[in-house]
């Protein structure tokens, strides 16, 4: 298998699979990225845009899980937005789960290395709530790193609250989340969850990817991991995240 088999492989999957590592031993993170840019470059050919990206695996509960001590980085393209009131496509995917997350819009672009967390948040023109929709093409979310990083994140959707503020206006180590599930709340956590404070996650975004010579567009959508763990997403299910200052965002499986 190589890098351009591998993309389209996971591109092609419909159903729970073997994480990708154990058909390609030796698999390692630099290969793994040049996957997800690979299955970037096929969705971008079949019509979609890039908009953004994304973090994962940011909190630090998660990263001990992985025995890691840094997030993951994925793209965002336009097919992945889900407009406010639009179900989530349920029959696509295979075991959705649902987290709510701090979403930055840039102003300008952001280049590293070096960049601070200050100097990221001063790119910031927006913040707004969400919630991000993963899925993992691999069976029971059982994969390593390489396997997480290939597979764009485990991504598949995501929505954007209605309430968007520029970061002056917010603590955003305290901004917090509710996350609801049918009714019930079953989790909360604030922006502090998100490597400490969101602007770290979006400085690591950025001298992550000057690494590979590349850097965040104006403009661009910047999902900054999720707040709390990620909870089922079942057909027939709601589920909404509340914040303190940015309003609430329902999506319903």
């Amino acid at each position: 298998m190589n890098v351009r088999e591998a993309a389209a492989s996971l591109l092609a999957t419909v159903s729970e699979r073997s994480p990708l590592s154990e058909e390609w031993p030796g698999l390692d993170v630099d290969t793994a990225y040049a996957i997800q840019d690979e299955a970037l470059r096929q969705r971008r050919a079949r019509g979609e845009t890039l908009i953004g990206v994304k973090l994962g695996l940011t909190s630090r509960a998660k990263q001990q899980r992985m025995g890691i001590d840094s997030p993951l980085l994925a793209w965002l393209t336009d097919a992945m937005v889900l407009p406010a009131g639009v179900p989530v496509p349920s029959d696509a995917l295979i075991h959705p789960r649902a987290e709510p997350e701090l979403v930055f819009v840039l102003g300008r672009r952001l280049a590293g290395p070096g960049v601070t967390a200050a100097t990221a948040l001063a790119a910031v023109d927006r913040v707004y709530g969400g919630i991000e929709v993963i899925d993992s093409r691999y069976a029971d979310y059982r994969f390593t790193l390489p396997d997480a990083v290939a597979d764009n994140g485990s991504s598949a959707y995501f929505g954007v609250g209605p309430v968007g503020l520029p970061p002056a206006a917010l603590d955003l180590s305290l901004e917090a989340a509710l996350l609801e599930v049918d009714g019930q709340i079953v989790d909360t956590a604030t922006g502090a969850a998100v490597q400490g404070h969101p602007a770290e996650a979006l400085a690591l975004a950025a001298n992550a990817l000057a690494a590979r010579g590349l850097a965040l567009e104006p403009g661009w959508l910047v999902l900054t991991g999720g707040m709390t763990d990620a909870v089922p997403l079942r057909r027939g299910s709601r589920v909404a995240a509340h914040f303190s200052h940015l309003g609430s965002i329902t999506l319903s499986g």
